[in-house]
């Protein structure tokens, strides 16, 4: 599993834009910048969707004030979830929404949930993490059901 001190795994995910799906590499994102990155099992999924996914939205300004270039959110959901996701929850360009569609980033980092006998699928492990330059500054593994130590409350403690 991805730790402190280890390199961002090299992966593509996608993002929606006007123009449609688009890929966008580890290294555009993370190169030479402070990111807060966040995953979770998935866009609209109740806790994500109330809990998680609002703290990181509602606290763009002071992760911003601390220094923090990108605010990001990753889940096993195609371009089209993640863009439609985006739009429902008023983000505009606060957090960029990563698609993980199938699953390659949260395998490559050792965050993959098997949601199968709940009908979900292969999904993501909920998690918040701090990447300054491409390396992992720190990491936060939710074990619960809940956002607490993954959310956006605890990673202003970290940056």
């Amino acid at each position: 599993m991805i730790k402190v001190g280890d390199h961002f795994p090299e992966v593509t995910f996608t993002v929606m834009t006007s123009d449609g799906p688009k890929p966008k590499t580890s290294d555009e994102i993370f190169k030479g910048k402070k990111v807060v990155l966040f995953g979770l099992p998935g866009a609209f999924t109740p806790t994500c969707h109330r809990n998680h996914l609002p703290g990181y939205r509602d606290n763009y300004d002071a992760l911003k004030a601390k220094g923090v270039d990108t605010i990001a959110v990753t889940a096993v959901n195609d371009a089209f979830v993640m863009g439609a996701w985006r739009d429902a929850t008023n983000c505009g360009d606060k957090v960029e929404f990563l698609a993980d569609g199938s699953a390659k980033f949260a395998q490559a980092a050792g965050l993959g949930l098997d949601l199968t006998e709940r009908g979900l699928g292969m999904r993501m492990r909920r998690f918040s993490m701090l990447v300054v330059d491409g390396v992992v500054k720190s990491m936060n593994l939710e074990e619960g059901t809940g956002a607490e130590a993954s959310g956006a409350a605890a990673m202003l403690e970290q940056v």
